[in-house]
């Protein structure tokens, strides 16, 4: 079954992508040979600075922004209520920048910049026209957003209780699923009507997965963007030759993945859906 009903985003689920580059031709020109992602400029000509829709087939995948600051992808959480949510970040030990309205008169929604107690930084996304990516879990468009940590058990208490995330014993791995509890009940009553039949014989819980928490022994947290591709080895060859680095690969239970850096140096995750190991 086919559903043509625009995604949202409930409170304390990861909506939207932002790469953050000083040379965001640069980044555009990498990304669309990367992805084949249509670009929109969404700031009037003579406005300081840059920003982009990127989509596939009219379906917002995220953003490419211009910054001064190191080159980084930044993922944004929705939230009712960004001022609220920001002060509770605050209030959580966290640090919250000032909220501020996106698009003309603030139709877009409403956003504040935010770093963890581990200083992990991310953003906060009250949607008003712009409710958050379309275009997901498909070649070119985002899978998840993963939150590495050298102490997860730090993290998820702050998460916890920000958000009401659940998740599972971090001591029991690497990695953790990270739970919203009852996003499944609502992408079955929106977007995607067909996600219980789907998932028949998936661990429990496994429709309320939002992404996961990894830990990491070196290095600072951060939070960090996955996309889907039709072929690893092809993605990771191509981005070298649009002048990237391929920073490592592996196989998983269901994926083939590979860990790359675009030519300004921000990292991300390129994944191919194997589940037989192809």
């Amino acid at each position: 079954m086919t559903d043509t009903t625009p995604r949202s985003y409930p409170q304390g689920v990861p909506s939207w992508i932002e790469a953050r580059h000083p040379d965001p031709d640069g980044a555009t020109a990498f990304y669309t040979g990367l992805f084949g992602w249509d670009v929109d400029e969404r700031l009037p000509p003579g406005a300081p600075g840059s920003y982009r829709i990127v989509s596939i087939d009219g379906r917002d995948v995220g953003a490419i922004a211009s910054s001064d600051d190191p080159a980084t992808w930044t993922t944004y959480i929705a939230v009712d209520d960004a001022d609220a949510t920001a002060a509770r970040v605050v209030e959580l030990g966290g640090t919250a920048a000032e909220p501020a309205d996106a698009g003309p008169g603030g139709s877009a929604g409403r956003g504040v910049d935010c770093i963890d107690p581990r200083g992990a930084a991310f953003a906060l996304w009250q949607a008003r026209e712009r409710v958050g990516a379309q275009h997901i879990n498909a070649p070119g468009g985002w899978v998840f957003s993963d939150l590495r940590s050298r102490e997860p058990e730090t993290a998820v208490a702050f998460y916890e209780r920000l958000f009401g995330w659940q998740v599972s014993d971090v001591r029991e791995g690497p990695s953790a699923m990270v739970r919203l509890p009852g996003y499944g009940d609502h992408l079955a009553a929106t977007s995607d009507p067909d996600i219980r039949e789907r998932q028949v014989g998936a661990p429990e819980g496994f429709a309320d997965v939002i992404g996961a928490l990894a830990r990491i022994d070196a290095g600072p947290d951060d939070w960090h963007v996955s996309f889907s591709v039709a072929d690893r080895d092809d993605a990771a060859a191509l981005a070298e030759r649009l002048g990237g680095r391929v920073l490592d690969t592996w196989d998983g239970f269901w994926t083939r993945a590979a860990e790359l850096q675009d030519p300004q140096g921000a990292t991300f995750r390129v994944t191919q859906f194997a589940p037989d190991g192809d």
